[in-house]
């Protein structure tokens, strides 16, 4: 039973290809967090983002904050990620001079991906871009 339970999951699991990558490119916000023992954690409105810019298994992710034009407030502060394909997963790898770590990508797609972590904590992200609310007429980028 244990056996067939343990192929079920491991076959629901979605395999992430070298060009499933690029989706990871542009603007994200946790949409919640599910800990260890099964709790969520649900934001509502975020003002902080992440950015991400990959190139092949290369690039940054950037904390970044909306503005009310549909502009992005970014600081010089990044993190770099490398991206790692093993038989156990795929994995993307962090590093600044003050710390490294890692967390295992569980599934992506256009709209969303899911990433856990060290603490078996699994952060779904969701796909957001510029959202201009003073409506001044101009087309944000």
């Amino acid at each position: 039973m244990i056996l067939v339970l343990s192929l079920l999951f491991v076959s629901c699991k979605q395999e992430i290809k070298p060009a499933d990558i690029e989706k990871l490119n542009g603007y994200w916000e946790i949409e919640k967090v599910v800990f260890d023992k099964g709790e969520e954690k649900a934001y509502g409105m975020n003002e902080n983002f992440d950015f991400f810019k990959i190139k092949g298994t290369k690039g940054t992710r950037t904390k970044v904050m909306a503005q009310l034009d549909g502009t992005f407030l970014t600081t010089d502060t990044f993190e770099n990620v490398s991206v790692r394909f093993t038989d156990k997963g795929t994995f993307l790898d962090y590093n600044t001079d003050y710390a490294k770590w890692t967390e295992e990508l569980i599934s992506i797609s256009d709209e969303g991906f899911v990433v856990k972590n060290d603490q078996n904590k699994e952060y779904y992200y969701k796909k957001t871009g510029p959202i201009n609310i003073l409506n001044d007429g101009k087309k944000t980028k």
